[in-house]
């Protein structure tokens, strides 16, 4: 993740869910609702 990214997010309202890519399935189970990762409101 960039500044720009981090600013757009912050200037939207977004929120940032911040997991391992790499672990199978996890886009799937953030996807789903479930818990993965560290989730960050700004």
């Amino acid at each position: 993740m960039n500044t720009t990214a981090f600013t757009l997010s912050q200037e939207n309202k977004l929120t940032i869910i911040v997991f391992d890519m790499n672990k199978e399935g996890n886009l799937l189970r953030i996807c789903k609702g479930e818990n993965v990762g560290t989730v960050v409101n700004i």
